[in-house]
């Protein structure tokens, strides 16, 4: 019986090459196309009829955009959860659920591998890879990238006129892209050299250069509910329709854009520039209703939890004890997080322009200049003798021993 393959497709120039040489170096193997659609937009049109074409036995677009946003882009949002203080995670986070995604299809087709064209530079080979060992350990993971002697995007152009495929893209076409609902990175090119400035004007998609963003700002409301977005200008949306309008609204503003070298899982750095509007803005605006309804210390905790769920996102680590374990602390801080933000958008700026919850911890009547009820100016007295009693018992120490302050 021959072998059943499932491949991770994309209709790019590594999935298209991999079709047949899967074919020439797996005789009588059955090619299983599947694309998981993130949210590429126009990317997945027509790719069942080029996958076959090519030489897989099937194809599938599998839609799974809603599942994206909510179990894995909101649970993001919810834990704050930022790469190197900057990548909002976009390709990192969406890889386990491709993976997944890929697992399942391999088990209902009776599949014994899985194959994938995440080069062995890169992030992507370990998150695909890691999902599949915590899903699924049996199957077995085919890397071309690792084993062929394919060492160029022209070998891999010049291998498939040998064998008559021709295809939608030229060696020419730009950056290195991935795109999906939550961001569009881009690699190559002017990047590949740090001094470079990026090229804006060829480069960015989802947006404008915050220089030729519109001169009036756009004001926007988003309303929350236990840390999820629900609501926009008081219009209750679904989760993609709420991301999509607020790529646009941002991307309108400038919104999103970041210039960042980071450290991969591999231990090389890269350059990438995201495009990440609609990200941001509910990064920016969940950040915003937390200042309001937590408390001190689970603040303070929840910035070191936010910290290593991104590094376990980055790292592919989504299917694991302490992954389970950290979004489990994240969704106890978030059932207070309900409220309204409202928010100024200006020529690349996310601005605070108010916010509001039934669970605000803020009370005016004890912030407020104003002396109220609830606090007296005298008990600070006490407070602050017993907190900075520690200090004035060292100083009377470094006195007795002649090490006291002098002027």
């Amino acid at each position: 019986m021959p072998e059943k393959i499932a491949l991770a497709y994309s209709g790019g120039l590594d999935t298209t090459v991999i079709i047949p040489w899967l074919k020439e170096n797996y005789p009588g193997s059955e090619i299983i196309a599947v694309c998981v659609d993130v949210g590429q937009g126009k990317e997945t049109g027509g790719l069942i009829e080029r996958a076959k074409a090519h030489g897989a036995a099937a194809a599938y677009v599998l839609d799974v955009r809603e599942e994206f946003v909510t179990d894995y882009v909101y649970p993001m949002v919810k834990a704050g959860a930022v790469y190197e203080g900057k990548y909002l995670l976009g390709t990192s986070v969406a890889r386990p659920l491709i993976a997944k995604k890929l697992v399942e299809t391999a088990l209902r087709e009776k599949a014994s591998a899985i194959c994938h064209g995440a080069t062995g530079k890169g992030n992507d080979q370990i998150r695909f890879e890691l999902t599949i060992k915590a899903l699924a350990p049996e199957l077995k993971i085919i890397a071309p990238w690792r084993v062929w002697d394919l060492n160029s995007r022209d070998e891999e152009l010049e291998y498939l006129r040998r064998r008559g495929i021709d295809l939608p893209m030229t060696r020419e076409q730009s950056y290195s892209r991935d795109r999906n609902i939550w961001h569009l990175s881009h690699e190559g090119l002017e990047l590949e050299d740090p001094a470079n400035e990026p090229n804006w004007d060829h480069m960015l998609q989802f947006g404008v250069d915050p220089s030729k963003a519109p001169d009036t700002p756009s004001y926007i409301t988003i309303d929350f509910e236990e840390g999820a977005p629900v609501a926009l200008d008081g219009e209750r949306i679904p989760p993609v329709a709420l991301l999509e309008r607020l790529n646009a609204v941002g991307g309108a503003n400038g919104v999103g854009i970041v210039d960042l070298v980071e450290n991969r899982v591999v231990g090389m750095k890269s350059r990438g520039v995201y495009e990440t509007p609609g990200g941001a803005i509910l990064m920016y605006a969940h950040r915003e209703l937390e200042y309001l309804t937590l408390d001190k210390q689970t603040t303070a905790f929840k910035a070191i939890v936010a910290g290593k769920f991104a590094e376990l996102a980055y790292s592919g680590e989504w299917f694991t004890p302490l992954m389970e374990a950290l979004t489990a602390f994240v969704d106890s801080t978030q059932k207070a997080v309900t409220g309204s933000v409202r928010l100024k958008l200006y020529k690349g700026n996310i601005i605070s322009a108010g916010a509001r919850s039934p669970y605000s911890l803020y009370d005016e009547d004890i912030a407020s200049f104003t002396t109220g009820g609830l606090y007296s100016h005298a008990d600070a007295e006490g407070f602050i003798n017993l907190f900075g009693l520690p200090l004035k018992v060292r100083a009377m120490m470094n006195a007795r021993n002649g090490r006291g302050f002098a002027p």
